[in-house]
């Protein structure tokens, strides 16, 4: 008779040790950035994955104050094309 094993259940039973996520810092908030200029296209582009999508709160770890700032800027900078809308080689 074979046992069922519930989620979570390790395959050889054996213990593993999670690490609890270190939470990220808003590089902004560490340089005291009280602005972001829309034409600072390589501080941008930071922000901005392969495929030209501005990267979520959770994968940049940026404040809410600072993630809304990066999107205006994102989307003045696409408007006046210092970024592309998308990226030149999407396969």
């Amino acid at each position: 008779m074979a046992m069922s094993q519930g989620r979570g259940g390790s395959r050889d039973g054996k213990k593993r040790m999670m690490r609890t996520p270190r939470s990220k810092v808003c590089m902004f908030c560490k340089d005291g950035v009280d602005y972001l200029d829309y034409k600072d296209i390589t501080r941008l582009k930071k922000f901005v994955n392969d495929r030209g999508k501005i990267l979520p709160r959770r994968v940049s770890g940026n404040c809410a104050k600072h993630q809304r700032m990066i999107t205006v800027s994102v989307k003045r900078a696409r408007e006046i094309a210092l970024l592309a809308f998308v990226s030149e080689r999407v396969a």
